[in-house]
């Protein structure tokens, strides 16, 4: 069994890795984030063109690897053992690269976090955890924003 954790350095996505840690066998794991290649976000945003700076592509990658690499450590440290990382180039959305390197791999659990938006902003924004769950042919765990205590009144 190999679990496949989606980390991009929120939050949300430190909660799934210590969910998965408190509650899944230690198996191995690979942690993965993906970045978006300067063409991909070219094509997705051809008005920003011009606000797009072409010298930040190999910090991209280097930020993804950094992301990827802090993943697993946070990994290891949770509890979940035989731990590695990847950082893969998005070629064409991020949740259908998470689900292609799933499928690379054999995962047998896909984990990844979920911001929690809801209504408009979720169809505005588009859910990566959403198309996971429905693009991806293997369990997967979505694990949902930690609630914010109520303060008492």
């Amino acid at each position: 069994m190999t679990i496949l954790v989606a980390y991009d350095g929120s939050a949300d996505a430190r909660a799934a890795i210590e969910f998965a840690a408190k509650h899944l066998a230690a198996e191995p794991t690979v942690v993965i984030t993906v970045w978006e290649p300067l063409l991909v976000q070219l094509k997705k945003y051809p008005l920003a063109a011009g606000a797009i700076d072409p010298n930040t592509e190999g910090e991209a990658q280097a930020q993804a690897e950094q992301h990827a690499k802090e993943g697993a450590e946070l990994a290891v440290a949770s509890g979940l053992g035989d731990v590695t990382y990847r950082a893969v180039a998005d070629n064409e959305s991020i949740w259908k690269t998470i689900v292609d390197v799933a499928d690379e791999i054999d995962a047998s659990l896909i984990v990844t976090g979920s911001r929690g938006l809801a209504g408009v902003r979720s169809v505005l924004l588009g859910s990566v955890s959403n198309h996971v769950l429905h693009h991806a042919h293997r369990p997967t765990l979505i694990v949902p924003p930690a609630k914010t205590p109520k303060t008492p009144s």
